[in-house]
């Protein structure tokens, strides 16, 4: 029996040096697996990313690389196969996306909210809650006001509200476009006294602020949602679609949840998750 017995024990032993051979070889596999996530630069810029996808990584072994532009050139990027995730912020624009193919469901992450900044000694007077009057103002004084102008989720926001002032057509002799993301935005806005709309979360992590401070807050009006996409694998099959959901599920779960509400500045909250209503 003994010849036989020997056989038998080294194949088993062969066997389970394989198994071990493929655990660590898929272990390696997921450990180098990446995904692009064409996301808004306000995501980037305020350092929410650096702060939470550290975490995500760790959990999955998926490591993220974001490419960080304005809403509406995220979603194009995303129109294109160049990203297999989309984290941006104009609903319309995402409903719009997943309404022609391009994504799976859209889903909600967090919100914060705009503000109008400005000029400390605001000379067109706009300092309040009432974002539609304060653009009014700017116009009537012809005030120097820094648009993005880039189609991002922030660009889209400013011109809801322009057209809700009334004036959307005449908005002053100091409108300016820069074409720009928020950080650059902001800078010239600095350098120049000029008002400009932002999101909380990279005014808060905005260090060049000169004499510019938050003078219209706390309009409803100026809520800003967050959502992200998983782009469409029937659109783009070389979408990676497994590590993408990943990493979609785990922002909408508890614990990607946490991660988004404890990343703070100062002591104060960035973004506020509410996946869950």
């Amino acid at each position: 029996m003994r010849p036989r017995t020997a056989p038998t024990i080294a194949a088993r032993l062969a066997r389970l040096a394989a198994a071990a051979s493929l655990a660590l070889a898929s272990a390696a596999t997921l450990a180098a697996e990446w995904i692009v996530v064409a996301s808004t630069t306000s995501t980037e810029q305020s350092g929410l990313f650096g702060h939470i996808l550290p975490a995500f990584t760790q959990k999955t072994g998926v490591e993220v690389r974001v490419v960080a532009l304005g809403t509406g050139q995220a979603l194009d990027i995303g129109r294109r196969g160049d990203a297999d995730v989309v984290f941006v912020h104009d609903e319309a624009a995402e409903e719009k996306f997943v309404a022609e193919g391009f994504g799976l469901a859209r889903r909600k992450v967090m919100y914060n909210d705009f503000v109008l900044i400005g000029p400390a000694a605001d000379p067109a007077g706009v300092r309040g809650r009432d974002i539609a009057s304060a653009l009014a103002r700017i116009a009537g004084a012809d005030a120097a006001f820094m648009s993005r102008g880039d189609k991002s989720g922030t660009h889209a926001a400013e011109l809801r509200h322009w057209n809700a002032s009334g004036f959307a057509d005449r908005k002053g002799a100091g409108y300016k476009e820069c074409g720009c993301g928020m950080g650059p935005a902001l800078n010239i806005a600095a350098s120049t006294g000029a008002y400009v709309l932002a999101d909380r979360g990279t005014w808060l992590s905005f260090r060049n602020r000169a004499d510019l401070e938050v003078l219209v807050e706390g309009d409803t009006r100026l809520f800003n949602q967050y959502g992200v996409i998983v782009v469409h694998p029937a659109r783009h099959p070389h979408v990676k679609t497994e590590a993408a959901q990943a990493f979609v599920d785990w922002l909408v779960s508890a614990e990607g949840q946490a991660a988004i509400a404890s990343y703070r500045i100062d002591g104060e909250q960035l973004f506020f998750p509410n996946a869950g209503d």
